[in-house]
């Protein structure tokens, strides 16, 4: 690194002071400058070449994992672990989760459903089951309320939809957005929490008008709804903690292009073996037209 450093100041600033300064040699220095890389040196400098261009690409949030399987994709032979320990000789860090805010309120006198889905996450085919909530952001204008529709099966978005008001009408434009993008079928199972937009008379009519099984969390149990919650977890890390919105309109644009273009289009999930949840679809149909 210091001779490096030499190298870099060498047109500024005589060799002899350089060396001085950050204490070597210049005999040491110039056999550094003769010095040919050997071929597991090469590899080395072209794989810390590759992890930043992944760590940058996607706006500092991968961490040595995911960078990780987007190498093996590329044909990288590479361990998470060896991603990790250049990362760290690089100071590459990924972003961090932050606070939590209360949102969908379940103190209400609607009905509710059952538990029907009960923490069953693993899915076998797209349109099967779908997780929604509700969560928060904040801008210099106030608050901006985002509801969100997730296919279970590829944890893929399908249905959103965001607003200054936390109503049962916001619910029900990501609710409407997933019915007409996807046309489900008669027995899909929609869960949610208690919350009362998702208990209220008019959600609960159009889930019937669309012959789904409604199925709620138990009081209080945030982990019978945990897919869903994981996204906005993610959301927030990935966009929101690390963005100031001066106005709710920039953070209408913002969710657009995180949950359209990168989270269902680019963003790898582990679940889904380091595969998009788009991708992970077409691999699904492309499997099942095949077999």
């Amino acid at each position: 690194m210091k001779y490096a450093f030499i190298r870099k100041f060498s047109s500024q600033y005589r060799v002899e002071k350089l060396c001085s300064v950050l204490k070597v040699s210049r005999s040491g220095y110039y056999k550094w400058l003769k010095h040919k890389p050997s071929r597991q040196e090469k590899r080395r400098n072209k794989l810390k070449k590759r992890i930043q261009h992944h760590f940058y690409a996607f706006k500092k949030r991968d961490g040595s994992p995911k960078i990780a399987a987007k190498l093996r994709q590329e044909g990288w032979v590479v361990s998470t672990r060896t991603v990790s320990r250049l990362m760290k000789e690089m100071s590459l860090r990924s972003v961090v989760v932050k606070k939590h805010k209360a949102t969908t309120n379940s103190k209400h006198n609607h009905p509710v459903y059952e538990n029907v889905l009960n923490r069953n996450f693993k899915v076998l085919a797209p349109n099967q089951v779908w997780v929604s909530d509700i969560t928060y952001i904040q801008t210099q204008q106030g608050w901006v309320y985002l509801a969100s529709v997730m296919d279970l099966f590829s944890r893929k978005i399908v249905g959103w939809a965001a607003g200054d008001r936390i109503t049962k009408e916001l619910a029900l434009r990501a609710f409407d957005m997933a019915c007409e993008r996807r046309k489900p079928p008669a027995g899909l199972i929609h869960h949610s929490d208690r919350g009362s937009q998702y208990a209220s008379t008019e959600y609960r009519q159009r889930i019937k008008e669309m012959k789904m099984v409604g199925s709620m969390s138990r009081k209080g149990n945030c982990y019978d709804n945990a897919c869903i919650e994981s996204f906005h977890s993610v959301l927030k890390k990935e966009l929101i903690y690390q963005t100031k919105f001066k106005t709710r309109l920039q953070a209408y644009d913002a969710l657009y292009k995180y949950i359209e273009l990168e989270y269902n289009l680019i963003r790898l999930h582990s679940t889904l073996g380091y595969l998009p949840p788009h991708r992970f679809e077409k691999e699904y149909h492309k499997q099942l037209q095949a077999s």
